[in-house]
């Protein structure tokens, strides 16, 4: 199925110097910075190099650019998902792994969006100190478990919508660390009993960053600044039910690598889910997670300030990790040994030296000023491309493609 030539960036460029002006002065500087570098994207502003193919019969001439290599940026995540996905290979484990998230009720997520760094941080701990502790319950599991966890701050339509997405091996290492315990076939702990220890220490961290003056509040939520109004806000939220749901487990490590290659890197929207746009409007699909079946899928049509509006919402803080490990895979001197002993409780043999060797391909549509050669084979006859000129970001190269080439843009969202 062919890819939509409709991006994200056109629509920034076409729409966001006007919504920027009327946004003056409710922007931060990571919002314009993720706009400017997403405008900017494989495009003349960033440079890039000039590649021509290496068979003499064809000498097919093309222009590649940089990319920005932003976070927030639909065509610069699937490169650094591969070379993460690479890494995650010597993890794995010959076990059953299960998906599991944690969701922040709606009344938290408002004041999340006015506390991103503080309030995600506090997601992402009280989901990971939940599992870890109701795993290592000897009524439950009795055992060390280790996961990734993360972070995704949308839904499809781009509310905000904050919650963790955790890929967790079914079973763990015995408190003794002579036992492998794995879990149950298709259960790994009760979603209840998560969920209320989730909410306990979710809303316990909540009060001690309201004390120690960590949470700001704006607009209709100035007054939980005050610590009274701030606990009788808090009240109803914990006899309300805290969402947790776990998915039965995968087939095998190669479907957990699927799985996280459709989490780990994603951004907001796609380009590919961009449907059409125009001065007045933009459509873009969307799913219905309420219905079953085809019908799921639609279509959705806002204004193109409203489509900026709600991408913005996603913007993390800047230095923030939203991919992070625990237990077991926590990073640490000791990972690999710790890996190895559980392979060995598992008998399950250690992963092939390759997997520690072998290089990450390499970026798709990256310009590399120092590489020899294109990542791309030629469009023509298929024979490698050899970069014969590189150049600056706002000059023009002085080799020009071929006539039916055109500027390579290369969508990896």
């Amino acid at each position: 199925m062919p890819r939509s030539t409709l991006e994200v960036a056109d629509i920034f460029r076409d729409h966001g110097p006007a919504w920027r002006l009327a946004m003056r002065g409710h922007l931060n500087h990571a919002q314009l910075k993720v706009m400017s570098a997403i405008e900017a994207c494989r495009t003349a502003d960033l440079g890039g190099y000039v590649a021509r193919c290496a068979n003499p019969a064809c000498g097919h001439t093309t222009i590649a650019y940089q990319s920005c290599r932003n976070r927030h940026c639909p065509k610069c995540q699937g490169s650094q998902a591969r070379a993460w996905l690479e890494a995650r290979k010597a993890e794995l484990l010959e076990v059953p792994y299960f998906h599991v998230v944690f969701t922040l009720p709606p009344r938290i997520a408002a004041i999340a969006y006015q506390n991103k760094a503080v309030i995600y941080d506090l997601l992402m701990k009280a989901s990971a100190e939940t599992l870890l502790t109701i795993a290592a319950d000897p009524k439950r599991l009795g055992v060390k478990i280790g996961f990734t966890s993360v972070l995704h701050t949308w839904g499809s339509a781009m509310t905000h919508h904050p919650h963790v997405h955790m890929i967790v091996p079914g079973g763990g290492i015995s408190a003794d660390g002579e036992r492998w315990i794995s879990a149950r076939e298709d259960y790994l702990l009760p979603v209840r009993v998560l969920a209320k220890m989730f909410r306990g220490k979710m809303l316990a961290m909540l009060k001690a960053a309201h004390a120690d003056g960590r949470l700001e509040f704006f607009g209709s939520h100035v007054d939980l600044a005050d610590t009274g109004a701030f606990k009788a806000w808090l009240e109803p939220l914990y006899t309300t039910n805290w969402h947790v749901y776990a998915k039965r487990p995968f087939a095998g490590p190669e479907q957990v690598l699927a799985y996280l290659a459709r989490y780990t890197h994603r951004v907001a929207i796609g380009n590919s889910r961009l449907v059409s746009a125009d001065a007045a409007s933009v459509t873009f699909k969307v799913k219905d997670y309420r219905v079953e079946g085809p019908g799921r899928y639609k279509t959705m049509t806002v204004a193109p300030g409203e489509f900026i509006r709600r991408f913005m919402l996603h913007v993390l803080p800047k230095g923030f990790h939203r991919i992070r490990h625990y237990g077991l895979l926590a990073r640490s001197r000791s990972k690999a040994e710790t890996l190895a002993r559980a392979r060995e409780l598992i008998a399950a043999a250690a992963p092939a030296q390759a997997a520690h060797t072998t290089k990450p391909e390499p970026p798709a549509g990256d310009a590399s000023p120092q590489a020899e050669t294109s990542a791309h084979p030629c469009p023509c006859c298929g024979a490698q491309m050899l970069i014969i000129e590189t150049f600056e970001p706002g000059r023009t190269p002085r080799h020009r493609p071929s006539p039916s080439a055109t500027a390579i843009r290369v969508d990896t969202s």
